[in-house]
């Protein structure tokens, strides 16, 4: 499947050991991906958190839960994308057991935090759009970060089990009978735990917050036909406004959902198809393909949020460039902030 690999020795600088490695080539290139999508990723999401949280204008509810999902794809970038690139590098785990059971833990926390987040992103639209008497309270701001941190609690509960079971596992490959140490959540196989696992994790983190938020959107949509239907063509110039912001609005928080359900679709396919052969390692080439690419789309997802705000918004995009390329001093842009006479919106 590969081309003859390159041995990298490298010291254990503990014990004065010498360990072989090997690595296979052209994982350096897919190594390389991984590195772009890091630090890209890392500064779109560092400078969308700086955005909402340091502009006044721009603290809204929308902009502080796209926050909390910038902090959760910042926290997967920064640890489970590494390890990520690593596996191909070399052929042997490197991050010992703590590590097979931090890592996933900490990818599931940050996925739970991701759909969970648009799920509420998509609900928040729902109730300024269907229901806006309801929106606007006076324990507003407690509301969002009592939901945030309802979501955060969420997904780290249901991560748990993932670092409880993970652990070094040994398997054999069908066709030449090697033996291979990695990270996994199961040590045997022909069983139905990693069926059930990958049917319950596709379920909770896939299926069902994305019927959720189809539900919330068939609202929304049939909210905004009726009111462009019920407007005059003539007059009423404000609630046509009012109108336009809100599609506008909803429109972006409609792309996320998009990105995530196209971006995580192919990984879960991948660990559906592997739960469901766990008595085989698939060792083909079509696979190896399909499973690179699935995982890295699956991490794309963590850096193109910020990048398609940026896109859609012209507020955003202006603050953003204030941000990133350190145009404005921070108390001239706090300036310009608290003298702006319209609510910044996503």
């Amino acid at each position: 499947m590969s081309p003859e690999d390159s041995e990298v020795l490298l010291l254990n600088v503990s014990t004065g050991e010498q360990h072989h490695y090997k690595i296979w080539l052209p994982a350096i290139s897919i190594a390389a991906v991984y590195g772009v999508i890091i630090i890209v990723g890392l500064v779109g999401n560092v400078t969308l958190m700086r955005t909402c949280l340091t502009v006044k204008s721009m603290r809204t509810v929308p902009n502080l839960f796209l926050s909390s999902l910038a902090l959760g794809d910042a926290l997967l970038l920064v640890t489970c994308a590494p390890v990520d690139a690593s596996r191909y590098l070399v052929d042997e785990w490197l991050f010992g057991r703590v590590g097979c059971k931090l890592i996933p833990f900490i990818q599931l926390t940050s996925v739970g935090v991701s759909v969970f987040t648009l799920t509420a992103l998509s609900a928040d639209r729902y109730k300024a759009i269907v229901r806006p008497l309801d929106s606007h309270t006076s324990s507003a701001t407690f509301s969002l970060f009592f939901r945030a941190g309802a979501i955060w609690l969420l997904s780290v509960s249901l991560a748990i089990p993932e670092a409880v079971f993970s652990d070094l596992h040994t398997f054999t490959t069908s066709h030449t009978n090697e033996t291979f140490v990695t990270c996994a959540p199961y040590p045997h196989a022909g069983e139905m735990h990693p069926k059930i696992h990958s049917t319950v994790s596709f379920f909770i983190f896939y299926i069902i917050p994305l019927f959720v938020i189809s539900v919330y959107y068939c609202f929304i949509a049939r909210s905004l036909i009726r009111s462009s239907v019920d407007i005059p063509a003539e007059g009423h110039l404000h609630l046509q406004k009012q109108i336009k912001s809100r599609k506008r609005l909803a429109k972006t928080v409609l792309v996320f959902v998009g990105l995530f359900a196209v971006c995580w679709l192919p990984s879960h396919v991948i660990y559906l198809y592997r739960s469901y052969h766990y008595d085989q390692v698939d060792t083909s080439l079509g696979h190896f393909i399909a499973s690179v690419c699935a995982r890295i789309l699956a991490f794309t997802n963590s850096c193109v949020n910020p990048f398609a705000l940026y896109l859609m918004s012209k507020s955003f995009s202006k603050h953003f460039n204030k941000q990133l390329l350190c145009c404005t001093s921070p108390r001239r842009l706090h300036s310009q902030s608290s003298r702006s006479t319209h609510t910044t919106t996503v």
